[in-house]
């Protein structure tokens, strides 16, 4: 289902796209919401709720929520994917698993706003050292980050041990910044982390859930919301969203500092492709 909304949406108008996009952001929220609720979170009329469900090929918002309910409902493979099912061909893995993903992204363009990226670009572009802080994937995701922003010429490190992460924070000073990231935002050392490095005066950017401890505790909060049971099943959209956030950060720094940023990355290319010819 989701996948239908997401391939439909360049064919609907720009009023009905804004409710797709609440549908495909909280599917689960939106089963159950009220017509009422559903036109003022995604600031549009009631009737173009009703036109969206229509264009859909679906009667009326009854019968589209029905729909909905039914193709997020299922229980799927335990530990797996919460979308397959164990009879599930290559094919229905490809178009699940693709599908999914397109509609978390396309959902993202409601959950991020702007403003708050561009206090994080503001954030990240005076800070005298940048740290990334993630567990498990999550970790991952901060070792990518890391490996964009230290071509940048700043002074950047990522942490997946939280042991370490307790360490390193409790040396921060406010000329830094701290960037977590976190599906959950409710690991206890992760949190402890923060505390200290916001007892040290670091600027705080958070990417996670925005109901969850953690976004209580960042100084900008970049919200990733994906319909993603992580104590059953392995996360897999939620570390493609927190990739994309950090894509934006990594491109919206880069615009911000201009010639500098393009500079250091021609040393880089520079410096690899001398490495190159001196090997040959």
């Amino acid at each position: 289902m989701l996948s239908k909304i997401s391939e439909q949406l360049e064919k609907l108008s720009s009023a009905e796209r804004k409710v797709a996009e609440v549908a495909l952001a909280e599917p689960k929220w939106f089963v159950h919401a009220a017509v009422a609720e559903i036109a003022e979170r995604a600031q549009v009329s009631q009737p173009t709720v009703i036109r969206f469900c229509r264009s859909l090929d679906f009667k009326g918002l009854p019968e589209f929520k029905l729909a909905l309910s039914a193709s997020i409902s299922h229980s799927g493979l335990p530990f797996v994917h919460e979308e397959l099912n164990i009879d599930d061909g290559v094919g229905d893995v490809m178009e699940k698993v693709l599908g999914n993903t397109a509609a978390a992204l396309l959902g993202a363009r409601r959950t991020l706003n702007p403003s708050d990226l561009e206090r994080a670009i503001s954030l990240l572009a005076h800070a005298r050292r940048i740290e990334f802080y993630g567990v498990g994937n999550s970790g991952i995701v901060a070792q990518d980050a890391q490996h964009k922003f230290f071509r940048f010429g700043i002074s950047t490190v990522a942490y997946s041990d939280t042991h370490i992460q307790l360490m390193a924070a409790a040396v921060l000073s406010p000329q830094d910044v701290l960037v977590v990231i976190s599906n959950s935002g409710s690991s206890i050392e992760i949190l402890d982390a923060v505390s200290i490095a916001k007892e040290n005066g670091a600027q705080v950017i958070v990417i996670t859930r925005h109901d969850s401890p953690l976004a209580q505790l960042g100084d900008c909060v970049l919200t990733v919301a994906v319909q993603e049971d992580s104590s059953r099943y392995t996360p897999m959209v939620s570390r493609l969203l927190q990739l994309a956030v950090v894509d934006i950060l990594a491109i919206g720094l880069a615009l911000r500092l201009g010639e500098t940023v393009s500079f250091q990355l021609e040393k880089g290319k520079r410096s690899i492709s001398r490495h190159r010819i001196e090997e040959e």
